[in-house]
């Protein structure tokens, strides 16, 4: 996380990024949102265990803390997304860099509609 947080820093400054601190920004996120991705997988499918088992209390625990994870995964992607719309994609010089930009910015909407339901999904 603390990578995440300096990168967004070096973001925000009047910079364009150079290419190796464009894949840090990257990696960074990849790693703080992966691991939460994939933490939001186990804990749907203990939730989704325990309810076959009809064990209603640990389901609703488990549920409790998918909303948690939500909530993380939802302020990281917004965070990224926020710092690629008013930063980085307008200080982008070359085709690649917009590229890469761009593609990120669809990567961290798909991890927004993974966890995401009803009109949130329809939106990301």
């Amino acid at each position: 996380d603390e990578m995440a947080d300096h990168m967004e820093h070096l973001g925000k400054l009047g910079d364009e990024l150079s290419v190796e601190e464009r894949n840090l920004l990257s990696v960074a996120y990849k790693n703080v949102v992966g691991s939460r991705r994939a933490a939001w997988r186990i804990i749907t499918s203990v939730e989704q265990k325990e309810k076959s088992k009809g064990n209603e209390d640990n389901a609703k625990f488990a549920n409790e803390y998918c909303k948690k994870v939500e909530g993380e995964l939802q302020k990281i992607c917004d965070t990224i997304l926020g710092l690629l719309d008013s930063n980085l994609i307008g200080k982008a010089s070359t085709g690649e860099s917009k590229v890469f930009y761009q593609k990120m910015k669809a990567d961290y909407y798909r991890y927004i509609a993974e966890f995401s339901t009803d009109q949130n999904k329809t939106n990301a």
